[in-house]
């Protein structure tokens, strides 16, 4: 796979099935610890496939947000933006690449309710009508992570 357009799959509408930890830190597993929501994008690329745009709405939450991907051909990464309607504010980018397996893992250092986190996301079961997100976060300098949300991509039919 071409990391420059990494990417380039992600065109078009696509139904979102959510589902994230309650609460994002708490490693207690069960079943009643995850909630589930639909969500749909709308996405885009740009700069012939170096440059991505989605915007995405989860209507039973009551917000939206967006995320722009940008290429770096030096370093041959990507960064990604995302900013929420709640706050109107890009949050820290995440950077990494996608592996010839098609894997795109990203890195980045944030804070989640007032704690410093490193942040973690991998894209992966990319096909031409789907793909998987999730994230994860690292309280411990990136020692474990724990998965809190996924996403669970389906494009639209034509």
């Amino acid at each position: 796979m071409d990391n420059s357009t990494g990417f380039a799959f992600l065109t078009g509408t696509y139904d979102v099935v959510n589902r994230w930890r309650k609460d994002f830190l708490d490693p207690t597993e069960g079943e009643d610890r995850w909630e589930e929501f639909p969500g749909l994008t709308r996405a885009s690329v740009h700069f012939d496939g170096r440059a991505s745009f989605d915007e995405i709405d989860f209507p039973t939450k009551g917000f939206a947000g967006l995320t722009l991907r940008l290429y770096d051909p030096a370093a041959d990464a990507w960064s990604l933006y995302w900013s929420s309607k709640r706050t109107g504010t890009l949050f820290p980018p995440v950077t990494g690449r996608f592996e010839p397996d098609g894997t795109g893992v990203f890195h980045g250092d944030d804070e989640h309710d007032g704690r410093k986190v490193k942040v973690r996301f991998i894209w992966s079961g990319i096909t031409g009508t789907s793909a998987h997100w999730e994230q994860a976060f690292s309280a411990d300098g990136g020692e474990t992570w724990l998965t809190n949300w996924h996403m669970h991509i389906t494009r639209w039919a034509t």
